[in-house]
């Protein structure tokens, strides 16, 4: 059995997508993850010390890429008077 080119470029790319979507997706679930435990510190925050933090999509951008320590600069930053007040 003899392959032709086309038949060996579309096994090629579907490995190359499969290796973008794997990457994605990973990425994707991380940022995800960070981006919950950031809101649940902030939320946590919130009922045990009662700051007053909106949680908008900047917050959420913010908790996403820096996860906890992205949470704990906003509380920092909300405690000073600075930003998010």
């Amino acid at each position: 059995m003899a392959f032709t080119i086309i038949e060996i470029s579309t096994l090629f790319l579907a490995i190359i997508i499969a290796v973008v979507l794997y990457v994605i997706l990973k990425n994707g679930t991380q940022l995800a993850m960070n981006a919950v435990l950031g809101i649940l510190v902030l939320a946590a925050a919130k009922f045990l010390f009662g700051i007053k933090i909106a949680i908008t999509l900047l917050t959420v951008l913010i908790c996403a890429i820096g996860g906890i320590f992205g949470a704990l600069l906003i509380i920092i930053l909300n405690y000073l008077g600075i930003a998010f007040v």
